[in-house]
C-alpha cells in the first residue's frame, strides 16, 4: 500500500506534483524493477517507530548533550543516578539521505552482468526510498539540491534526479566517484552506494567529514563480477574507464592471484576505517539479485536509529 503524501495549494508545490506525475506516468525500467525489489523486500519488513514531539509514549532514554531540562521526566529519573528523557512518538522521522555513484566507472557491466553498476544502484537506491517513504521515513539524495521529504513525491523526486537525462531537465546530481563534501544535520543517516575503487585515502577522508557532523553512514560496494573474479586468460588489454590508461597483459590469468589479494586490502581497508567511525560496510555483486542486500541494508539503517535508544525498562 503506498502512503498519502500531504497536499498543498503553493504553486511550487503544485509544479513539483505535475513533475512527480510525469514521472510516474513514463516509469522507467529501472524504477519499475526498483518497486518490484521493494515490494518483495517489503513483506519481511516491518514499520519502524520514531521518536519526537507526539503524544503517544515510546520509551525513557538517558539524558544526553543538546536535550533541554524541560525535557526531563523527573520522577523516573529520581528513581537512578542518572537523568532520563520521556520520548514520544511522532510522524515525522529522522531524514535519510542517500547518494548514489553517478561516475564513469560505474557505466561497466561484462558478458555475465545482467545490468552495469550504475544501474543496479540505482535500483538499491530507489528501493530503499520506497521501503523509507513506506514506513515514514524523511529521504534525499545526497547533492540532489532539494530537502528531505516524505510519501511519494519524495520518492518521485529522487527517482527524477537519479533516472533523467541531466540534459532533459533532471535535478543535478554529482558524477564525481566521491560523494559531494557536504555538512548534514547531526544524527542524519546517510546511505552511500558506489563501486568505492577510488583511492581509498580519499574515501575514508570523505566518509570521516560527515561522522565527524556526528552522521552515520552505511557503504554498499557494488562490483562487476569481472572486477571480483577477474576471470580472463590468455593475452588481455584492460583499457581505463575513467583515465586513459591501457594495460597488455600476455596471461591475464597469471596476475589473478596478486588481483584479488589487492582487492581484499583494498576493502578491508575501508572496511576498518567504517566501524572505526561507527558506518556498515557492505559488498554486492551485480550478477546477484538485488533483494538480500536491500533487506541488509535497510536492516543495517534500522539498527543504526535503534541504537540511539537504550533499552526499556524491564526489557
Amino acid at each position: 500500500m503506498r502512503p498519502p503524501f500531504t497536499t498543498s495549494t503553493t504553486p511550487a508545490a503544485n509544479d513539483l506534483r505535475v513533475q512527480a506525475d510525469t514521472l510516474a506516468e513514463v516509469m522507467p525500467p529501472l524504477v519499475v524493477e526498483a518497486e518490484r525489489v521493494a515490494n518483495t523486500v517489503a513483506q519481511g519488513v516491518h514499520g519502524r517507530r520514531r521518536t519526537g514531539m507526539g503524544e503517544s509514549f515510546w520509551q525513557f532514554r538517558r539524558f544526553r548533550e543538546g536535550d533541554t531540562a524541560a525535557s526531563v521526566d523527573w520522577r523516573h529519573s529520581a528513581r537512578s543516578r542518572h537523568l532520563f528523557v520521556r520520548e514520544t512518538e511522532v510522524e515525522a522521522a529522522e531524514s535519510v539521505w542517500i547518494w548514489r555513484d553517478g561516475s564513469p566507472s560505474m557505466d561497466y557491466a561484462s558478458e555475465s552482468a545482467p545490468m552495469t553498476k550504475k544501474d543496479r544502484a540505482t535500483v538499491l537506491a530507489l528501493a530503499l526510498t520506497s521501503l523509507l517513504v513506506q514506513g515514514g521515513e524523511s529521504v534525499a539524495a545526497l547533492g540532489g539540491n532539494f530537502p528531505p521529504g516524505n510519501g511519494r513525491v519524495a520518492y518521485r523526486r529522487i527517482a527524477h534526479a537519479l533516472v533523467d537525462d541531466p540534459e532533459e531537465g533532471a535535478l543535478p546530481i554529482s558524477l564525481e566517484s566521491l560523494p559531494p563534501p557536504t555538512h548534514l544535520p547531526r544524527f542524519a543517516q546517510i546511505v552511500l552506494i558506489s563501486d568505492f575503487l577510488s583511492p581509498p585515502e580519499e574515501i575514508i577522508n570523505r566518509i570521516r567529514s560527515y561522522a565527524t557532523d556526528g552522521v552515520r553512514g552505511h557503504l554498499i560496494q557494488v562490483l562487476d563480477p569481472a572486477e571480483e573474479d577477474l576471470p580472463f586468460t590468455g593475452r588481455t588489454e584492460f583499457v581505463g574507464i575513467e583515465e586513459d590508461l591501457r594495460l597488455m597483459i600476455g596471461r591475464a590469468e597469471s596476475m589473478r592471484k596478486a588481483y584479488h589479494a589487492r582487492l581484499a586490502l583494498h576493502r578491508d581497508r575501508l572496511m576498518e576505517a567504517a566501524q572505526k567511525i561507527n558506518f556498515t560496510f557492505a559488498t554486492h555483486r551485480t550478477d546477484r539479485a538485488p533483494h538480500s542486500a536491500l533487506l541488509a541494508l535497510y536492516g543495517a539503517l534500522s539498527g543504526e536509529i535503534d541504537a540511539y535508544r537504550p533499552p526499556r525498562r524491564g526489557s
